[in-house]
């Protein structure tokens, strides 16, 4: 139990064990909170601390390391896979409902609980793991096992030689997941907007990205389609070579709504092809979902503002309907009447009124 900084409860914390299978040595790390990062983070630090790596890591089936069980062909969660790799490992994965397979560190998870953190409570996180990590090494390490019958340091002595070195630079973490390729052949990560090579539009994509990158992967290969630089919300990167010198037939059919809808909608929309290209394309169906919203009437008027400014953008068209609620009415159409019409009704029946009570 420890209690927890932002409500100041006491909460039961997760423990994570990793367990040599030759000496029995252990890496116990407590967190309050378990995520596919935090699971990886939790591989990565306990290899820095036993200061190699294993060639094969035998775990459960929890969602953070595998996304779909199976025996025979399992499926790992991609940022857990791509971490043991960093460190020259493979995953194997236990049978479904089949702990005894890894018995050797279920051992240290109640070993741990009934030991040093049974009726202990904490004021911190981090009191909790100096707190353990002493206990690991004052008498865990210098135990003797009960089945190898031998000092569990000594024998950890033996075993390290035989790990694998460990890289020199940490893995670099990063967010992933799937995009649908949009008309203007980007896919969009936080706000951001980053192009593929000719031929996916529609298309789903696997993407991931960090701080300083974005990586968009074949959906089946996970071959590299494209690397980019981090972009700031609403801008782009595309590369010169995957800008088509044709338009495309979606764009065509695009800029043909747009000019049925109204004739500044369809100029304006062509302006802003013109200048923006396939950045714009997004921008064109803004434009032409404020015709649903706001009447092609209005939208048109304010495209026709817009054009007669020399201010070509989605943008102003949002603006300007945003400040001129007010609808518009054609003066001329075969439904309006004429005002002079519904004066004369109505002094007819003022007339007529005045008669009957005489």
């Amino acid at each position: 139990m420890v209690r927890e900084e932002k409500s100041g409860k006491y909460r039961r914390t997760r423990l994570f064990v990793m367990t040599l299978g030759y000496s029995r040595k252990s890496v116990r790390l407590l967190v309050f909170r378990s995520s596919s990062q935090t699971w990886a983070e939790l591989h990565e630090k306990a290899l820095r601390q036993l200061g190699g790596s294993p060639r094969v890591v035998v775990l459960d089936n929890l969602r953070e390391g595998v996304l779909k069980a199976d025996l025979y062909d399992p499926t790992l969660n991609p940022l857990y896979r791509d971490v043991l790799s960093h460190y020259g490992v493979v995953a194997m994965p236990c049978r479904v409902r089949d702990p005894d397979r890894k018995g050797k560190v279920e051992s240290g998870v109640g070993h741990a609980q009934k030991t040093p953190l049974k009726g202990q409570r904490f004021e911190s996180l981090e009191e909790a793991q100096a707190y353990l990590d002493h206990w690991e090494q004052r008498w865990a390490d210098t135990r003797i096992h009960g089945t190898t019958k031998r000092q569990v340091a000594v024998m950890f002595a033996e075993e390290k030689p035989f790990l694998q070195p460990l890289p020199i630079e940490p893995f670099r973490y990063y967010q992933y997941g799937e995009r649908v390729v949009h008309l203007d052949g980007c896919v969009e990560v936080e706000r951001a907007y980053y192009g593929l090579p000719p031929g996916w539009i529609g298309r789903a994509v696997k993407v991931q990205w960090d701080t300083l990158h974005v990586r968009l992967l074949d959906p089946h290969s996970h071959q590299l389609l494209r690397e980019h630089l981090r972009q700031f919300p609403g801008n782009y990167r595309i590369n010169e070579e995957d800008r088509s010198n044709k338009t495309p037939l979606s764009t065509v059919h695009l800029l043909s709504r747009a000019a049925k809808a109204g004739p500044h909608i369809g100029q304006l929309c062509e302006a802003i092809f013109r200048n923006e290209a396939e950045t714009g394309i997004r921008r064109i169906l803004g434009v032409v979902a404020l015709a649903k919203k706001h009447g092609v009437a209005a939208v048109d008027d304010a495209c026709a503002a817009a054009l007669d400014l020399g201010v070509e953008s989605y943008r102003f068209v949002r603006r300007y309907l945003e400040r001129h609620p007010q609808l518009s009415l054609r003066h001329v159409d075969p439904l309006i009447r004429e005002l002079s019409e519904y004066r004369d009704l109505i002094n007819l029946k003022t007339k007529e009124n005045q008669n009957e009570s005489d």
